[in-house]
This record gives C-alpha cells, sequence and structure tokens, in this order.
C-alpha cells in the first residue's frame, strides 16, 4: 500500500514550469497521460457532488470536451448525478494517472451545456450507445436486466432505418472551474502542489502547496 506502482514517473515540478493559464497546463498533462500513460481512458474523471440531503457522492464519468470555459462531460437529466446537480451546482473532479504519478484536481460550478452542443456531440455516439441513452431510466430501480434489454429492442425498432435523436432528458454539463491543483509524486514524500485560483477580475494566481 502506498507504494508508486513499478514504471511510474516521478518528478518535480518547478514555478517556472507551469503556464500561466491552467487549461494549457492542464491540456498538457492529460496529452502525457494520453500518449504515455497507457490508460484505455485516460479521460475518466471522478465527479464530487452532495445530494439534496447533504450526502457527498462521487463516481466516474468521461471527459468529452475542454473549451476556454470548462470540462465538459453528459450524462441523464434525470440520473442522480444530475438531481445532486440541481440541488448544489458546486462540483469537483479529481483525475488519477496513476502509471504517471499524476493527478488534477478541479472545483468549480456547473452549467448545462447548449442544446445545439449537445446535439452536435450525441451525434459522434455509436448508435448503440445513442439508443441505449433512450432505453435507460438511469438511476431508476430496475426490476432486471431482462426489463433493461427489452427497453433497448424497443428503442431498436422504434428507430429502425431512421436517424436516432437526442433524448430531451439527455446532454452535457460544464464544469467552470475556480480552481485547479496540479500534483506530482515525488521521491521520498517530497511532491510538488501547485493550486491555481481564480481572482474576482478573472486572472489566475498560482501557489505552491506542501506536499
Amino acid at each position: 500500500m502506498g507504494k508508486t506502482k513499478p514504471g511510474a514517473t516521478t518528478g518535480v515540478i518547478r514555478r517556472e514550469d507551469l503556464a500561466p493559464h491552467p487549461f494549457d497546463e492542464f491540456r498538457r498533462w492529460f496529452q502525457d497521460a494520453e500518449t504515455r500513460s497507457g490508460l484505455v481512458h485516460p479521460n475518466a474523471m471522478c465527479l464530487s457532488t452532495v445530494d439534496p440531503e447533504g450526502k457527498p457522492e462521487g463516481r466516474i464519468v468521461l471527459l468529452k470536451g475542454l473549451d476556454e470555459r470548462g470540462f465538459v462531460f453528459y450524462t441523464n437529466f434525470h440520473s442522480a448525478k444530475a438531481r445532486a446537480l440541481a440541488a448544489n451546482p458546486s462540483v469537483a473532479l479529481t483525475f488519477h494517472w496513476e502509471a504517471r504519478a499524476r493527478q488534477v484536481r478541479v472545483q468549480g460550478e456547473v452549467e448545462q451545456v447548449a442544446s445545439e452542443e449537445a446535439d452536435r456531440y450525441f451525434a459522434t455516439r455509436p448508435r448503440g450507445s445513442r439508443l441505449g441513452a433512450w432505453a435507460s431510466e438511469q438511476s431508476a430501480s430496475l426490476e432486471d436486466r431482462d426489463v433493461l434489454v427489452a427497453r433497448m429492442r424497443e428503442m431498436e425498432e422504434k428507430f429502425a432505418g431512421e436517424e436516432i435523436t437526442r433524448p430531451p432528458f439527455w446532454g452535457g454539463y460544464r464544469v467552470l472551474p475556480n480552481a485547479l491543483e496540479f500534483w506530482q509524486e515525488g521521491v521520498d514524500r517530497l511532491h510538488d502542489r501547485f493550486r491555481y485560483d481564480r481572482t474576482d477580475d478573472e486572472r489566475w494566481v498560482i501557489t505552491r502547496l506542501s506536499p
């Protein structure tokens, strides 16, 4: 427990190594994870929310976009996570790339992406995934798997020979960050941690944190 995975890359980060804007730094780290980590899903991230009763919840979702505003993921608007987001839009994201001995934490608030943007993304999904979005009542109680399979067959028949449009109950969220932390494992627990905080005038201030 607690030991670095064989082959993981420890290292040292200096303040002068960092990009002035955290999104640029994140893109560097993400590209490194895509090309050098060997992970099937380097875009996997833990989305942490607080439900309507004030209980914290976390689950792994996939990052599907990063633009000048924030980090985008998609889900069913009837899901438990969507209910939590409606009750409290404050969220956290955590990326962990073990093979690179790196972690990135993001704090911010969510907004729904525009319908046109969600439509464009939905159209890129495999046909089966689009049918699945219609078939699944995400987070609702399910008697058994046969019920889900039957719903999938119903959707296959409904959309046979037709384009599968995005369900009105399915779409995206964009996390608008106010803070990002970059963590690099170091030798003898001398890890490097740098935090970017957004100021009221939309600048980013970088602070080194103790490991």
